[in-house]
């Protein structure tokens, strides 16, 4: 049986970096928040790309990224915050 450390929320906030330090060591940590479990934190699987395109999380590249150095670049005749405000729409 393995062992899993329980850390509470604020030992995560005061010691990140050394609770950061053991997971990338191989350790996984059970953080607790008011007793209850609220998040695992683990050392990533040796291929993140395929966990993430497996659990449906992310979209491959059609072209390579050397492919924008193609696009063409135009001048426009509104400014950035005007189409910023455009794209982001009324709160």
């Amino acid at each position: 049986m393995c062992y899993v450390e329980e850390i509470n929320h604020r030992e995560l906030r005061n010691n990140s970096a050394q609770v950061l330090r053991r997971v990338a060591d191989g350790e996984t940590i059970l953080i607790t928040n008011h007793g209850s479990v609220a998040a695992v934190i683990a050392p990533p699987p040796n291929d993140v790309l395929e966990l993430l395109s497996g659990q449906g999380r992310l979209r491959r590249a059609k072209r390579p990224s050397s492919a924008l150095r193609e696009i063409r670049r135009t001048r426009s005749n509104r400014t950035t915050k005007e189409i910023l405000a455009d794209v982001r729409g009324k709160w």
